[in-house]
This record gives structure tokens, sequence and C-alpha cells, in this order.
């Protein structure tokens, strides 16, 4: 979410004045998934940090959406299960809005099983910092912003197989859960939140520090 994503860039302008943030993004307008990584490898940055809200299809019934919620944290790898690969398609929907799609992404069919096993074969160098960021911004979201935490999964998600540095997608929650959405809207909720990450990424950058 945009709010949370503003509200986690000012929390390291304003204290770790060492970090350069480059957003993808200030104003609520959509932003090509390959554009979302060009930013990110054309700026060298260090860390990409995708932030999403999560929902169920409107096919799904009632009573499993409002059974469903919590924080989940993707880096890039092949689906272990089918959940994992419907979050994907469902992140993935925004590129038929796109033009070109298949050329732009060298031929990536977001329903396609097989595509996904492609683009993870292709990238896996950053892998273990990844899931090291992933698994301190999952930790932060349970135990500082108090959310429910359904754990670090992988993926293969466009904006994550593109990006050339350690790479995160962060769910911060299910609109689809009533309850969950209302306090994804509360700026108090949001603030927590991108405090989580923010606790997240400065224990991640002082660990890449000790070992350098």
């Amino acid at each position: 979410m945009l709010k949370v994503a503003l509200k986690l860039g000012a929390y390291i302008e304003q204290n770790l004045k060492d970090v350069v943030v480059h957003y993808t993004r200030k104003k609520d307008v959509f932003i090509d998934l390959d554009k979302r990584a060009k930013v990110a490898n054309d700026n060298h940055a260090d860390v990409f940090i995708a932030i999403h809200a999560n929902s169920l299809p409107e096919t799904t019934h009632d009573k499993r959406k409002q059974s469903i919620y919590g924080t989940e944290t993707y880096v890039m790898g092949l689906h272990v299960s089918d959940a994992n690969f419907q979050v994907a398609k469902r992140e993935h929907s925004v590129l038929f809005s796109e033009e070109n799609y298949k050329e732009k992404y060298d031929g990536f069919d977001p329903n396609s099983p097989e595509s996904y096993i492609m683009i993870t074969l292709n990238q896996s160098v950053n892998l273990e910092s990844s899931l090291d960021l992933a698994t301190r911004i999952e930790t932060q979201l349970k135990s500082s912003a108090t959310r429910k935490s359904k754990g670090v999964k992988q993926a293969g998600f466009v904006v994550l197989w593109q990006s050339t540095m350690p790479s995160v997608l962060v769910e911060i929650g299910y609109l689809s859960n009533t309850k969950e959405e209302k306090e994804l809207n509360d700026p108090k909720v949001q603030d927590k939140i991108a405090s989580a990450l923010y606790r997240a990424l400065k224990e991640y950058k002082a660990q890449i520090e000790l070992i350098n």
C-alpha cells in the first residue's frame, strides 16, 4: 500500500541519513511492473521492497474470506503450494492491462506454471540475503506491529525476478477480510506496519555492514 510505503520511506530518511530512498511512485498511479524493478536497477539499489495488500478472489466463500488474514513476505522462488501460485497469479493480473506484456516479459504467462519455473531458474544469486530480510520483516510485523504472521514464502513474482539485488514482496494483510481491511486503512496501524518494516531493514543493514 502506498501510504505504508511513504511512511516507511519517511522513517528511513529521518533516521538512516546514509540511506537514499528511491520510490517507484509517490502518487496513487499504476506503474508497469517492469518499470518498478527498473527504478531499483537503474539506481543500483542495495535492496528492493515491494509493499502490497492481499485479497482473496470475489468467488471465494465469504466465511473463508473472513477466516484468512495476516502478513506474508515473499522472496523469489518456485512456489511449493497452490496457495502461493494463486497469490502470484493475482498479483500478476495487472499485467493484462499492460501493452505487449508477453514481449516485455520474455513470453511470461501469469497463468502458466511453466513460466514461473522459467523465471525462478533465472534468479537465485540473492536468495539468501532476501530470505534474511524477509525473515526479519515477518518477525518485526509479528512482534512490534502485533500482526498475525503467515510466514516467509517463495513464489515467482516478476518484480522480484527482474530486480538485481536482494528483493522481497510484503503482503501486509488481506483486504478481503473485513476486519483487517478496516485496520489497514487506519493511519495508526499503517504507522505500526511501516515502523516494523523500518526496524527490520535497520537490522538487516546492520548485519550486512557487520559482515562486510
